[in-house]
């Protein structure tokens, strides 16, 4: 047996009931196969993948906090410090009833790799707890992003770990947190990203991860001959990435017809409103029941009545945005049948392994989340330059530098496909790429 898959075998047994875990590693392991056995031995000797597929640290806690009927609360809460060859661990908090250990080491590993492809100097970490800040008050959102931060605050700093946001977890978890980090440290320092303006954040994270995906897709198409504008484009999600990827692709000349949420789809022929969309999402918090409300032209599917989703619409492209996993291999075929050219991942493994196979049998242009999505940790780390420098940039100077990095990003994967033999396989490219980096600061860092 190989050291590959002695090492894919081995993660299998040691993280039991883990399965986004083991289907990240595996991913990544196939990708960089050709590298590890190019130089086997000397991997072997150095137990290098071993190191690479188990965290540096696993912190488990308990939140316990108070509700406003009086009642405490009791919360499962994590932190997962995957690996700091490059940098600080870097990466976001998850507030979610499906939140557990293997989810979260899920898309620690992935944030690795992710990290390295921005060029900058940040590891990987993911970390979150199953508390789900949906219909509670702020203030039982504050006691609870209290509590977690008093025992997280133990184990991050602005050297040593930068959490950020991720799902349910936004800019008022994120004031909390800082604030509560702030008065237990004494610390004003740039400890957490996605802050608010007024004290450390920077212009243009909230449009990152969205803006960096189409960055990403424009310039995968024109590099393949293909231009963005006029494009039809599906969108999963309705959160902070699907917004912003919505607005950019319109910017771009391209069309989005659907987004979703927990709840349903909106299928929306003219194009979406995206002033209407935050309006109903970042502003009321409400069901996109209520965009269909508003927009004659849009139809709404309840995923409570209907077994097909926003993926049986025939669109060019297809961006999902919302949840690992989301995307399977039925919903890859009809995409194919129905013409789609490139399918771009915002969100982290939105696509199941088997829908991935099958795109990229078939031909489709696909950019996994860990390059694709890329564009948020980037300017997170942006964020943390500021914060140290004491400065902060312009809009058009963060956004800049975005577009950079995603340029950047894309080519390095598609030279590292090509490198390996394997041009236009943009999740080998992104998964080797990444894994080169990291690599060599392990190597050079000797047995740590």
């Amino acid at each position: 047996m190989s050291y590959v898959d002695e090492i894919y075998d081995r993660v299998v047994k040691q993280n039991p009931a883990q399965p986004e875990f083991h289907q990240a590693v595996k991913e990544v392991l196939d990708s960089i196969r050709v590298v590890i056995e190019a130089n086997e031995e000397k991997y072997r000797k150095d137990a290098f993948l071993e190191r690479l597929t188990t965290p540096e640290r696993q912190i488990l806690f308990r939140v316990p906090w108070v509700d406003d009927k009086g009642q405490v609360q009791v919360n499962n809460a994590m932190r997962i410090q995957f690996n700091s060859a490059i940098g600080p661990y870097k990466g976001g908090l998850r507030l979610h009833p499906s939140v557990n250990i293997g989810i979260i080491k899920f898309l620690g590993f992935e944030q690795v790799f992710k990290n390295s492809l921005t060029g900058l100097p940040i590891g990987g970490g993911k970390g979150g707890s199953d508390f789900d800040p949906k219909g509670k008050s702020d203030r039982e959102v504050m006691a609870f992003c209290q509590s977690f931060m008093t025992e997280l605050h133990k184990y991050i700093g602005a050297d040593t770990d930068v959490p950020a946001g991720d799902i349910g977890t936004g800019a008022r978890e994120i004031g909390f947190m800082y604030g509560q980090y702030k008065r237990l440290t004494g610390l004003y320092e740039g400890v957490l990203t996605g802050k608010g303006l007024s004290y450390g954040g920077s212009l243009a994270r909230t449009e990152a991860t969205g803006y960096g995906l189409l960055y990403m897709t424009e310039e995968m198409l024109k590099c393949n001959g293909i231009a963005l504008a006029g494009k039809t484009v599906a969108v999963s999600g309705s959160g902070n990435v699907a917004i912003y990827a919505i607005q950019k692709a319109e910017q771009l000349g391209a069309k989005v017809v659907t987004c979703s949420d927990s709840t349903g789809w909106i299928y929306d022929p003219e194009g979406i409103d995206v002033a209407l969309l935050q309006e109903v999402k970042e502003v009321k918090r409400a069901r996109l029941t209520e965009y269909a409300a508003k927009r004659a032209s849009a139809v709404y599917h309840d995923k409570a009545t209907e077994k097909n989703n926003q993926w049986i619409v025939k669109v060019d492209v297809a961006l999902p945005c919302a949840t690992q996993n989301e995307l399977n291999l039925e919903d890859a075929k009809t995409l194919v049948a129905n013409g789609v050219i490139a399918v771009c991942e915002g969100a982290n493994m939105p696509t199941t392994r088997e829908a991935t196979d099958y795109f990229q049998a078939q031909k489709v242009l696909f950019v996994p989340g860990k390059a694709a999505n890329a564009g948020g940790v980037a300017t997170s780390a942006l964020e943390m330059s500021q914060n140290s420098e004491r400065l902060s940039w312009t809009f058009e100077e963060v956004d800049a530098k975005l577009h950079d990095i995603m340029v950047n990003i894309f080519h390095n994967i598609d030279n590292a496909s090509k490198k390996y033999g394997m041009e236009g396989n943009y999740v080998a490219g992104a998964n080797i790429a990444g894994f080169l980096k990291v690599a060599d600061a392990m190597n050079a860092q000797g047995i740590v």
